[in-house]
């Protein structure tokens, strides 16, 4: 029997491409987005498909969440929309929380009256991972980081989920993704120096580093390309955890070395300004993914410099 997943964020960056791998797999995908920061064209290979159906509006409308979920009767829910930019929301913390709690847990509580099987959860591990303590990465007990109002909604919404995957009986697992990214990624949004970075130079324009007085190359993030998270996704849909994972590679690279590595697939040679830090921004930040290959079988295969020629 064809099973069927709810897919939010399916326009957007890392969400068409979980769309167009749940297709190959033979699920039927009921994509929801509001196009405000997606696109149509990000899922134009996924509307080629008769089992993919594009639902437009948003999360945050009640109403329109409970009526998707009584017409399609999807087994697993797969959570990728959301208020995605750190600097934003610590401007604006009252839209980071209408999205990123308030429609959560309208998907949430529409479970009650539409059960599923499962909910996978794309959660944040780069926003709210600690700085590795001597040669020991930060795993899933590490206390998190919250040190924006991303941070703490993220970690907020694995809590409800996890309660209410209990009390409504369905499995989930929360995607603490490192900084991811690849293909359809946009400027905007949480990991986007990559793509900021990729359009100044097609336009031969400089970029700007913040950093920090004592690290001069910028903040360190662990980078992770969207192909390898979509695997995680298809792993994550093949065997439920019950927990939280990190998805991520468990290496430290600094700002400043990806913008050199990306001149370098680029074949550019453009300056690199420099700016005082960012509010909000961690200033380390890599995390273990010894758990997720532990309980998912997964672990990243893509590295920088294949990752970056995806980019070029």
């Amino acid at each position: 029997m064809q099973k069927t997943v709810l897919l939010t964020g399916a326009a957007g960056f890392i969400g068409s491409h979980v769309a167009e791998a749940y297709l190959s797999e033979g699920f039927r995908v009921v994509g929801v987005d509001d196009l405000s920061s997606g696109t149509r064209e990000n899922m134009a290979v996924c509307e080629k498909s008769a089992d993919f159906i594009f639902r437009e509006g948003s999360i945050c409308d009640r109403g329109f969440v409970a009526g998707l979920m009584q017409e399609y009767r999807p087994q697993l829910i797969n959570h990728h929309a959301a208020q995605k930019s750190v600097p934003a929301s610590v401007e604006d913390p009252f839209l980071d929380a209408d999205i990123n709690i308030m429609g959560l847990l309208n998907l949430v509580m529409a479970c009650e009256a539409s059960p599923i099987e499962q909910f996978i959860f794309a959660s944040t591990g780069g926003a709210m991972a600690a700085a590795p303590v001597g040669e020991r990465l930060p795993d899933e007990t590490d206390k998190p980081q919250l040190q924006s109002p991303y941070a703490i909604t993220k970690f907020a919404s694995e809590q409800y989920i996890a309660c209410y995957g209990a009390l409504f009986g369905f499995d989930y697992t929360a995607l603490r993704y490192g900084n991811v990214y690849g293909p359809r990624q946009i400027p905007a949004g949480e990991c986007g120096v990559i793509p900021i970075f990729v359009e100044n130079a097609l336009a031969n324009r400089p970029s700007t580093l913040f950093a920090y007085p004592d690290m001069p190359d910028g903040c360190t993030r662990d980078y992770v390309h969207v192909y390898d998270v979509v695997a995680a996704n298809l792993a994550a849909t093949r065997t439920p955890a019950n927990t939280a994972i990190n998805i991520a590679t468990g290496t430290e690279l600094s700002i400043g070395h990806i913008y050199r590595a990306l001149m370098t697939a680029l074949n550019k040679n453009l300056p690199l300004q420099t700016a005082g830090p960012r509010p909000g921004d961690l200033r380390r930040s890599v995390i273990s993914p010894a758990l997720a290959k532990q309980l998912l079988g997964w672990e990243a295969k893509i590295g920088l410099e294949e990752g970056l020629a995806t980019l070029a």
